[in-house]
């Protein structure tokens, strides 16, 4: 009997264990980020937000979903943040490349966001604050308006994402629930604003982890032409892939060793990669401003080597892969011409490439060197790609960028 008994116990767990991998696999409704901005510090120096401000931001959405909820942030701030008031809606006007930014919202369209059943929230410094969810069934690669009402307080340090390369807006006074804006201000920043995330059945986000390359520097504003963009309107086309959203946590003049920018890669890794819900994959592309560095040195940490950089890599991956995440190397791109280039430095950046490309730490690797250098001067930018600062990418070299990149990554 005994027996018996326990031959339909080890029948029922083989029954189990060898369920179809589907089960395992299947999509289930969980929040995701589906448009993010890394914030930095910014002294506040011009004393803002002294006197009541509303803001209105846009965001270019990558995933859609059922329901969708904000993160404000007060990361950097070194006293309370006061938010009074909070909504989402859909934006009045668009274009084929972007919104023509005036302020004005669809009608009808808004919607209060709440913090705990309630229109307003102190936010502590060091702090993030996740809205209550939305009832807002969003559209992938679509555009959304959040609007702050900020009153008038003493801010020391803004937390900010400054290159929004994005038309945002700013007015005077509570203009929260207003359509349109009266006497709006144009700003290129996202103040506050950390996240957007929805709710939706979804294998989880990809997170583009970068310095300006990835930003979207010298790209068209409003345009949404940077190549994580490219990326994002590219995976939503595939079946297998369309159901990954795609962050972007580029911040402009960032470094993988050394604070510069904002913090280092290495220090922001697990607030701006690990701590996102459902992160599946990262690309890391950043390391050129930390070779940029060796032409003109100020600091001793400035004059790095190829094996410095590659610790730190080395780093971003054993922290990836202990949360289960695959983290994938993307080379640098030419700067032959910039205006920190150096021979040392493209020693450095030909030694990065090489590991990136055939080192075998990262699950895989993408090849941004190769699809924008000059074939006949491969130190240089094809001209096409070129934004004109021998540095960052035109809109048609983000393009090639987001195109280089095989989606078969994101399937295995």
């Amino acid at each position: 009997m005994r027996l018996r008994y326990l031959s339909v116990v080890l029948l029922l767990c083989a029954q189990h264990l060898s369920m179809p991998s589907a089960y395992a696999a299947a999509k289930h409704d969980a929040w995701v980020g589906t448009w993010v901005a890394a914030p930095i510090a910014e002294p506040n120096e011009h004393n803002a937000f002294a006197e009541e401000t509303t803001l209105r931001q846009y965001v270019h959405v990558s995933l859609g979903g059922s329901s969708i909820r904000i993160v404000l942030t007060n990361e950097f701030g070194d006293s309370d943040l006061k938010i009074d008031g909070a909504s989402i809606a859909l934006p009045a006007t668009a274009t084929g490349d972007g919104y023509v930014q005036d302020g004005s919202l669809k009608l009808g369209s808004a919607k209060p966001v709440l913090f705990g059943g309630q229109s307003g929230i102190t936010i502590a410094p060091g702090a993030l604050a996740v809205s209550d969810p939305i009832a807002l069934p969003l559209l992938s690669l679509s555009d959304i308006a959040v609007t702050l009402f900020i009153p008038g307080q003493h801010i020391g340090t803004i937390s900010l994402h400054e290159a929004a390369h994005q038309t945002n807006l700013s007015a005077a006074g509570n203009q929260l629930t207003a359509e349109n804006l009266d006497k709006p201000t144009v700003n290129h920043s996202w103040y506050f604003l950390k996240g957007v995330q929805v709710e939706t059945a979804t294998r989880g986000a990809v997170v583009c982890f970068g310095d300006s390359t990835t930003d979207g520097s010298a790209s068209r504003t409003d345009a949404n032409h940077r190549w994580p963009d490219i990326l994002a309107a590219r995976l939503h086309t595939e079946k297998k892939t369309a159901d990954l959203a795609v962050m972007n946590e580029g911040i402009g003049g960032n470094r993988v060793l050394h604070d510069k920018a904002g913090p280092s890669a290495l220090a922001r890794f697990d607030r701006d990669v690990l701590a996102q819900p459902n992160v599946r994959y990262v690309i890391v592309l950043e390391g050129i401003n930390d070779i940029g560095h060796i032409a003109h040195p100020k600091l001793p940490g400035d004059l790095i080597t190829a094996d410095d950089l590659i610790e730190g890599y080395k780093q971003l991956i054993e922290r990836a892969h202990a949360h289960g995440i695959k983290i994938y190397g993307a080379t640098l791109t030419p700067y032959g011409g910039a205006g920190y280039a150096s021979v040392q430095g493209q020693e450095v950046r030909d030694k990065v490439n090489a590991f990136i490309r055939t080192g075998g730490a990262f699950d895989g690797a993408i090849d941004f060197d190769k699809a924008t250098q000059d074939p006949a001067n491969p130190q240089q930018f094809l001209s096409i790609y070129d934004s004109g600062d021998h540095l960052h990418p035109s809109d048609a070299g983000y393009k090639a960028m987001g195109d280089a990149i095989d989606l078969t990554l994101f399937t295995r």
